[in-house]
């Protein structure tokens, strides 16, 4: 499977946001190689890695974002299953769960009826190894600060919109993968 074939699909003209998604993505997958690297007894699919890390934003553009060029018209926080929905209908189911599971420090249903969150009614947290280091490799990149990667503290910082559960998983993370 080639990521940047799917990607050219949805994303065919060269322009800001299709730089924004390959910048980001490729951050993304970088940062989620090297923890496979330095975790060798995780025995993670760097494959599998670096396809996922490279798609698993691919909904943004159905979202409504101006600051990162998106002029959809659904919320930004519906980028997750969007994309998971076209990655289903390309056939890549296990890529889908990626793209649905990375928001936040993934979403619980719990999470989601609480804040009232327009997104579909069922759990959303990272399950597998490998979703679990996309998710958190992505919590490093932002897509307004292409050339920066954040600092445990302000990816922290990023996620406490998301409540107190997300900021567990976070501090998990950073505990067994950095």
């Amino acid at each position: 499977m080639n990521p940047i074939e799917i990607i050219n699909k949805y994303y065919p003209e060269e322009n800001e946001l299709k730089y924004i998604l390959l910048v980001h993505s490729r951050s993304v997958a970088d940062k989620s190689l090297w923890i496979a690297d330095k975790h060798p007894e995780l025995s993670l699919d760097k494959d599998f890695l670096y396809e996922a890390a490279m798609l698993h934003d691919l909904g943004i553009f159905l979202t409504d974002a101006e600051g990162i060029r998106c002029f959809g018209d659904k919320p930004y926080i519906c980028h997750g299953y969007l994309g998971a929905d076209l990655m289903r209908n390309e056939g890549y189911p296990r890529h889908a769960l990626v793209c649905e599971r990375h928001t936040g420090a993934g979403l619980s249903l719990e999470e989601i009826l609480a804040q009232q969150l327009p997104v579909p009614h069922r759990e959303m947290v990272p399950v597998s190894l490998e979703e679990q280091v996309i998710c958190f490799a992505d919590k490093f990149y932002s897509k307004t600060r292409l050339d920066k990667e954040k600092t445990v503290e302000k990816a922290r910082k990023s996620l406490e919109r998301y409540g107190a559960a997300g900021l567990r998983r976070f501090d998990c993370w950073c505990e067994h993968l950095l």
